[in-house]
């Protein structure tokens, strides 16, 4: 059961191309979105589309593979754990973001 701990599988598209940084040790950081979608009826009938957002980062060579050769719009099944982290904004705001962790990709489409 330890390996379900943590655990997030999504199938989605990315809403931008993905943001690649290069770290002083080079490694690199592949920061983006993916949109998932569900849909379902409402009580009157009419099919309803329902899209979330998430904010997904890679590291290493997963980072690499995501710079050569994802783009905006492709579909993607990735996985990985759930991070939250907080941080002071340039207002000195505190700021809380979460986002999955991405240690398996998968292109999927064409």
């Amino acid at each position: 059961m330890n390996t379900l701990r943590n655990r997030v599988q999504l199938i989605g598209n990315l809403g931008n191309d993905p943001e690649i940084i290069s770290l002083d040790s080079g490694k690199k950081l592949a920061k983006f979105s993916i949109a998932t979608n569900e849909s379902y009826k409402n009580q009157e009938g009419e099919r309803v589309t329902d899209t979330q957002w998430h904010n997904v980062v890679a590291w290493g060579k997963t980072a690499e593979i995501i710079e050569t050769y994802v783009t905006k719009g492709k579909e993607v099944a990735i996985e990985g754990k759930l991070s939250h982290r907080s941080y002071d904004d340039t207002n000195g705001n505190k700021r809380y973001s979460t986002e999955v962790v991405c240690t398996e990709l998968l292109m999927l489409g064409k």
